[in-house]
């Protein structure tokens, strides 16, 4: 649905945004793009969108390039940026109801009525925009990005500032915007978000994407499980006879924790065992846990800075 090809983008200054980006992304996923801040992702959804002008590189929407043929790209997205802005004496209803005139579509109040529904809006269509909450003014952007049926939505940030509780409805739009095929691409800090919601992940810093993979494959691959060992009699240190293992000691002495890779043939669990059984080494209780994606970007990111 999208391809990015050698993008780039560089300032007077002489600061280079983005790096040579190639992307593709799918028709019908929810594509979550992860980086700390600083990391190039709001400037390449806005070149994508049309907001700023590449330095560099190609960027197609729906077959459409964004720049030869702006009008049928523009037309496919809904953006949801990640400041907050919008007419605040304008009415619900009468802002999100231009938004979709804006792009030469005839009225259609039966979907506009759908689209405030769905959002939990509707109680408020009447409502001037400057009486909102934040997190209603964030679900009035996310009318207004869907007003024009678009085929490709871009939410930058968008649960920031919202609560909980708004923040599952709108998860329930977007998964029923997916399966309606629309192509959905996700930036967050919530990184529990993006673990849950998406497809695909890309992970961005310093203007270079230095990984896209399938969630599941990348869990699968990069992730570290821990075994944890709850003793019987607490340890000041860890054996000298145990140390091949790279064992750690927690909760003041009670725990042993052992790291190893779920995709290695051995994995040294058996191992451990039998060296702790020979050292006379009890536990009561054993636990295991996985990494989860926040130890997997945070691990990625900092090994590249």
């Amino acid at each position: 649905m999208i391809s990015i090809k050698s993008l780039s983008k560089s300032y007077a200054s002489g600061f280079k945004a983005l790096k040579d980006i190639n992307l593709d992304i799918r028709k019908g996923e929810i594509f979550a793009l992860l980086g700390p801040n600083g990391a190039g992702k709001t400037t390449l959804i806005g070149i994508v969108c049309g907001i700023l002008r590449a330095t560099g590189g190609s960027v197609t929407v729906g077959g459409h390039d964004i720049v030869e043929d702006y009008r049928a790209a523009r037309s496919l997205i809904g953006l949801v940026p990640q400041e907050p802005h919008t007419d605040a004496f304008e009415s619900v209803w009468a802002t999100v109801s231009f938004s979709r005139g804006l792009f030469g579509l005839p009225a259609d109040p039966a979907y506009i009525e759908k689209v405030l529904k769905d959002l939990s809006l509707w109680d408020k269509k009447d409502d001037k925009i400057l009486t909102l909450s934040g997190g209603m003014k964030r679900r009035v952007l996310i009318a207004k990005a869907l007003s024009h049926e678009p085929r490709v939505l871009f939410l930058d940030e968008p649960t920031a500032g919202v609560d909980v509780e708004l923040r599952k409805d709108m998860w329930q739009v977007v998964r029923k915007l997916r399966d309606s095929g629309v192509t959905i691409i996700l930036t967050t800090h919530y990184i529990e978000e993006a673990e849950d919601m998406a497809d695909r992940i890309g992970v961005i810093n310093k203007g270079e994407i230095i990984l896209v993979e399938d969630k599941v494959e990348l869990m699968r691959k990069l992730g570290k499980k821990q075994l944890t060992l709850h003793l019987q009699k607490k340890l000041d240190a860890v054996p000298a006879a145990l140390a091949a293992h790279n064992l750690m000691l927690g909760n003041d002495g009670s725990e042993l924790i052992f790291t190893y890779d779920t995709q290695s043939e051995r994995t040294g669990v058996t191992d451990l065992l039998s060296a702790l059984n020979a050292n006379g080494i009890r536990f009561r209780d054993l636990h295991t846990t996985q990494s989860s994606l926040e130890d997997i970007f945070v691990g990625l990111v900092s090994n590249r800075s």
